[in-house]
């Protein structure tokens, strides 16, 4: 490989909310950081590169958005996904998450009915009940090997509402949907009146032969009633730019959000996030991508004959996009807060609890492992003498 995913970086005294706000939200200091979703690998150099490059002209101004960086999106999209996007179909937003919250501001009031997935991403409970919208849930089933969905009661859930929030592919479960799961939820929701907001941060990091499909490319149907929310800032480690842009094809939804945004002075951006997205949308970005998907995976590899072997309580979901890994604990027989107690207080590992996504959750655990594989083996070194004290040989 070109790249050293093995290197261990010192993020201790970065403002890591991943390492450093451990004690905060865990009350302690000593536990191995394996939950926000960010990577433990080195930031790629030729992202660094350009946000010095930027550094380096001297004058931190006022700066308008680059000419050329909606290039950039729009080609990164055909080569990725084969979806051919317009340049003014795209508008840059400060984060998928705010990006998020925003256009729930802009196309819905406060009262109006959101449906949402469950288990899902937390911040899609926050960002509509914390706007004092009316939260819907659509639980997927699990079955057994990944989650899908319950159209039945989808079909009757997503009457009246106003939005549904797609996370595509899923998190927490790793799962790419397929054209005809999307094609379906676009067909019930266009029939409904239900705009779909397309959470697809996780995009690029599909795991072949897994392939995500954007929601807005299945259909005219989709493409007329979404609003699709991406950014390079995950696939590419670099989050603390806050970047993210829409994709909206429909000239009258993309002009109210343009409007509204424009309402809030919102449209600049920040120019070092620009340089950043235009850098690691290339060539040598798709290479550096590729080999850290390829490292992930065989950590995987890895990961999934380790719970089969020495920790056959656990079981690993294996995910089809991204380095995100949910941990079926439930053969465990444990309550939620004694499996906390169990990574936490024997394993000394922090992880995301599964109900932090929904009560569908329990009995689950969120396992981030895009960090130098040694960090992963210790960690499992560590899970598997937390379970061998609770079920010593011979009593499982």
């Amino acid at each position: 490989m070109k790249y050293n995913f093995d290197e261990l970086v010192e993020r201790r005294g970065t403002d890591s909310v991943k390492v450093d706000g451990v004690k905060f939200f865990f009350g302690r200091d000593d536990l191995m950081p394996l939950w926000v979703a960010d990577m433990d690998f080195r930031t790629p150099p030729f992202v660094l590169e350009a946000v010095e490059q930027r550094n380096r002209k001297g004058v931190l101004g006022y700066t308008f958005a680059p000419r050329e960086w909606k290039k950039s999106v729009v080609s990164w999209l055909n080569l990725r996904f084969g979806w051919e996007v317009e340049k003014p179909w795209i508008q840059n937003v400060p984060g998928v998450v705010p990006g998020m919250a925003l256009a729930l501001l802009c196309y819905t009031k406060p009262g109006d009915a959101v449906l949402i997935q469950p288990p899902v991403y937390h911040p899609f409970f926050e960002i509509v009940e914390h706007n004092g919208r009316l939260l819907r849930q659509n639980p997927l089933v699990f079955d057994g090997e990944n989650y899908v969905v319950d159209f039945e009661d989808f079909e009757k859930k997503v009457k009246g509402c106003k939005v549904f929030l797609l996370c595509n592919p899923h998190n927490p479960g790793g799962r790419v949907w397929s054209k005809t799961e999307l094609a379906k939820m676009a067909e019930i929701c266009a029939r409904n009146h239900v705009l779909v907001f397309s959470d697809e941060i996780h995009a690029d990091m599909y795991h072949k032969p897994y392939l995500h499909t954007p929601f807005a490319s299945v259909s005219s149907l989709a493409a007329e009633n979404s609003v699709t929310f991406m950014s390079a800032t995950k696939s590419f480690n670099m989050p603390a730019l806050a970047l993210a842009y829409t994709v909206i094809p429909n000239e009258k939804v993309r002009g109210q959000l343009l409007s509204f945004l424009d309402g809030l002075h919102l449209s600049f951006g920040n120019s070092y996030a620009f340089e950043a997205l235009m850098a690691a949308y290339t060539e040598v970005g798709r290479d550096w991508l590729e080999q850290m998907l390829s490292y992930v995976y065989a950590t995987m590899d890895f990961m999934q004959h380790y719970f089969e072997t020495e920790i056959p309580l656990i079981r690993m979901v294996r995910p089809q996009t991204s380095f995100l890994v949910w941990l079926d604990c439930r053969a465990l027989g444990f309550s939620q807060s004694d499996l906390r107690s169990l990574f936490e207080e024997d394993a000394h590992l922090a992880l995301n609890d599964g109900t932090m996504f929904g009560k569908e959750g329990c009995g689950f655990m969120r396992m981030n492992v895009a960090a130098p594989r040694v960090r992963i083996e210790e960690a499992l070194l560590r899970l598997k003498g937390a379970v061998d004290k609770r079920f010593p040989k011979g009593v499982r």
